[in-house]
């Protein structure tokens, strides 16, 4: 009987666990108990740097012109997805606030809901970001929703940003 009952028990609390990882959500302010996986630099830049040159540069994806034209422009061209991927450039899509969209280049993924990018411009200010966290707030974990770190503060922004994916810097593919 004694034997019945640590099992009892054991499977309890395992099925403690498992519905409290159901219920987990992100915290969207790095606290004392977080992990530091990003030390969040910025470089201010003179003349001011956009993020279209700055994502070209980083990525090696050549495509020219506004940011809310690169997911179209790399249709055939480069691959294309909704997994981050070290390398990959994610476009922001213009929609999102920004009347000619954004780009960012994703340094490291952390884990299937969050990336760590350098871009340049998103304060407006021309600057660029290095180690910037961005996560995934999609309902469907795909990466349509995100939220970028605010320096700043020294958290997530409030807003979360439509992003239509991530281009990959692969070889030219219209070219093969």
């Amino acid at each position: 009987m004694p034997e019945f009952s640590y099992l009892r028990r054991a499977a309890c609390a395992a099925l403690t666990l498992m519905l409290a990882a159901c219920g987990t959500t992100h915290e969207f302010a790095r606290g004392p108990n977080q992990p530091d996986f990003a030390s969040p630099k910025v470089l201010e830049q003179s003349p001011p740097l956009q993020c279209v040159p700055y994502a070209r540069g980083e990525s090696g994806v050549l495509i020219y012109g506004d940011a809310d034209t690169w997911w179209m422009q790399s249709s055939g061209r480069y691959p294309r997805s909704n997994i981050p991927t070290e390398g990959a450039v994610l476009v922001i899509n213009s929609g999102s606030g920004s009347s000619r969209g954004h780009l960012a280049v994703v340094r490291r993924v952390i884990s299937a809901r969050e990336i760590v990018v350098d871009h340049a411009n998103w304060l407006n200010r021309g600057e660029i970001d290095l180690d910037s966290p961005i996560i995934d707030v999609s309902a469907h974990n795909d990466w349509s929703q995100v939220r970028v770190w605010y320096t700043p503060d020294g958290q997530y922004g409030a807003r979360a940003y439509a992003a239509l994916g991530f281009i990959y810097p692969f070889r030219d593919l219209a070219a093969n």
